[in-house]
């Protein structure tokens, strides 16, 4: 069973120092709940049966938290951390979790809290009939990335640059074939970063996108996510 979606959780978090000194950023938790479970909820919620997550900074702990299913989902470990001392970056750590997961596939970060996002089937369905390399999802510039990523066209592609430019949220829709580059199931443990490759796809005109308007926050410090805490208890 190839799994349809992929979590992002391997990360050391820095800059969320001293709480990711004990716990990994994913765990960390926002209204009650780690962050990473509103993830595995809403995939669950939408139907996805398998979920890969990769791990590497206090991996172990994730393991340990969720164990072996999720809502009725299979939960399938890709251990960077154990097999190569550390976290592959973006690409890498996709590129090596490949054999576990479907040749279309979901891929959102475990540290952005984004409670209302739906992983829906239909976009899935729409993206494998498309024949691109990638979908995604892009949001209002925030405060600490105020120049963006990308741009978006009218025609829904994605841009590397343009007049007007949007924040990646993490979230989006790949096909394997986007990673061929790196040999499949990265067995070297090659560190790879997603930008580059996302790059040239879109010089040939292989993304596409679209904004979203619901909530999202990248929880990449203390602060951030010591606000979205405080808003759950002013309301």
């Amino acid at each position: 069973m190839n799994a349809r979606a992929m979590v992002l959780a391997a990360g050391r978090g820095e800059r969320m120092r001293p709480l990711t000194d004990t716990s990994p950023k994913p765990l960390l938790e926002v209204r009650g709940r780690p962050l990473m479970q509103y993830h595995l909820d809403a995939l669950a919620r939408s139907g996805i049966d398998s979920i890969a997550i990769n791990t590497a900074w206090l991996g172990e702990q994730i393991e340990a938290r969720f164990g072996a299913t999720h809502a009725g989902a299979a939960l399938r470990y890709s251990h960077e951390g154990r097999d190569f001392g550390g976290a592959l970056e973006t690409a890498g750590g996709i590129a090596r979790a490949l054999p576990l997961l479907a040749e279309c596939f979901w891929v959102v970060a475990g540290d952005v809290f984004v409670p209302g996002f739906e992983f829906s089937a239909d976009a899935l369905r729409r993206f494998e009939r498309s024949g691109k390399l990638a979908h995604l999802y892009l949001v209002r510039n925030p405060d600490h990335n105020p120049k963006g990523d990308f741009g978006l066209a009218a025609n829904a592609q994605v841009l590397s640059r343009a007049d007007e430019q949007f924040t990646y949220s993490t979230i989006g829709l790949y096909r394997q074939s986007l990673f061929a580059s790196i040999p499949h199931g990265n067995p070297a443990g090659i560190k790879a970063a997603l930008a580059p490759l996302l790059r040239a796809a879109m010089a040939d005109g292989q993304v596409t996108g679209e904004l979203y308007e619901g909530e999202w926050t990248d929880v990449g410090t203390p602060q951030r996510l010591a606000a979205l805490n405080s808003r759950q208890s002013l309301q």
